[in-house]
């Protein structure tokens, strides 16, 4: 098997754009249906049939996208030095976001429910008491991603060892190039597919990480698929070469649940014949159009510039950042007697400058808010540390 020695800018533009995603997804929340942190008084059904669909496949996008990076992480260090590389950047950021910034999304809800008409000093104290998220105040709410990240790696790490075996790594290859036929790579739908017939009725999504089974093995899966495939250059330029086929058969996918089930936001609540027709066509969609975007970032992003490289650096603490900013703004805007547009895009433009202002002038600019956000420390930051 040949590999790429040279960056993969496309896997980088892939990130970003997912974590761009995801920040819009959040920004929408306080106008859609589903219940939120914040709630403006009036919803929008549109955007939240738009925004049920960006939420089948963005986390899942994320999670093989971190399998990627898992898997060239691995080729430059140990198990044990991708261990503590993970504690550093996944658990760190973490605990300080639960207990740091996490605290102003529950205090908002609490205050715009009428649970509490406390100021934000009175309510903190109660964060350290320890009593988890909705009966107390402590939560990871958003964070849950890096919460099922850093348990992943952990557990996998006797995997991650194995394929470290010269003769394993060599069969791992192999797999990769198997899978790079696009009729076998499509068939990796089908996992996932299972996944909804046996777990997506008994153990529905709480993000909550136990009792959490659909959730958990659904996106360990496409975290696996990442770190076996996304080595492979044959298996990228498959996705190159198909990448329409994969998003046409998506783009079919996508109509007949919009028809069937997403229009009126009917999901299955029983396992019969409609269970097992939408977990075919939502899995199928899910991982065809994975492949397709996969597909078009090789084929029309393997370039850098500017902004991918001040952008990739800063997409982990906007990610961690974001959705504290979004409540915070959106428990003033939900009160404006304004249409939910202009509301939505004046909640983007807040939350993007103050994520472009904290990141620009203090997390990068210190080691410790760089380790408290999850970013590398480069050795020229440390020696300016040193002769300060």
């Amino acid at each position: 098997m040949q590999t790429i020695t040279e960056r993969r800018h496309y896997i980088d533009w892939v990130r970003v754009l997912a974590f761009s995603v995801l920040i819009f997804f959040h920004c929408a929340m306080p106008f859609v249906i589903f219940g939120w942190e914040v709630k403006n008084p009036e919803t929008s059904l549109g955007l939240s049939r738009f925004v049920w669909w960006l939420h089948q496949w963005r986390l899942p996008l994320l999670f093989f996208i971190s399998g990627v990076g898992i898997h060239f992480s691995l080729r430059k260090r140990s198990v044990i030095s991708f261990a503590a590389e993970r504690f550093v950047r996944l658990f760190i950021p973490l605990s300080f976001a639960m207990l740091f910034t996490i605290p102003f999304q529950v205090y908002f809800e609490y205050l715009q429910t009428g649970r509490i008409k406390s100021s934000f000093a009175e309510f903190y104290p109660s964060v350290w008491k320890f009593i988890p998220y909705p009966e107390g105040s402590l939560t990871w709410s958003h964070m849950w991603f890096v919460v099922y990240l850093f348990v992943f790696c952990m557990i996998l790490l006797p995997v991650f060892a194995l394929f470290k075996i010269k003769a394993l790594a060599g069969m791992k290859e192999k797999l990769a190039d198997f899978f790079s036929n696009p009729v076998l790579a499509g068939l990796l739908f089908i996992p996932l597919m299972s996944y909804y017939i046996t777990l997506f009725l008994k153990y529905p999504e709480q993000q909550s990480l136990f009792d959490d089974w659909f959730l958990f093995v659904f996106s360990i899966t496409i975290l696996l698929y990442g770190y076996f495939l996304g080595g492979s250059d044959r298996f990228w330029k498959s996705c190159e070469t198909w990448r329409y086929y994969f998003l046409t058969i998506a783009c079919i996918c996508i109509a007949i649940l919009f028809y069937s089930y997403w229009w009126d936001l009917k999901i299955p609540k029983e396992l019969n014949s409609s269970l097992y027709f939408y977990g075919f066509l939502n899995a199928l969609h899910i991982w065809c159009l994975i492949l397709g975007l996969l597909g078009m970032a090789k084929k029309h992003l393997n370039f850098s510039n500017a902004f991918l490289r001040y952008a990739n650096e800063a997409v982990y603490p906007f990610y961690i950042l974001h959705q504290t900013l979004i409540v915070i703004f959106g428990y003033y805007i939900a009160k404006w007697d304004m249409p939910i547009l202009p509301k939505l895009i004046i909640l983007m433009l807040l939350c993007f400058v103050s994520l472009v202002l904290l990141y620009h002038f203090i997390i990068k600019r210190f080691i410790i808010t760089r380790i408290l956000y999850g970013m590398r420390i480069k050795k020229r930051e440390i020696e300016n540390s040193n002769q300060q």
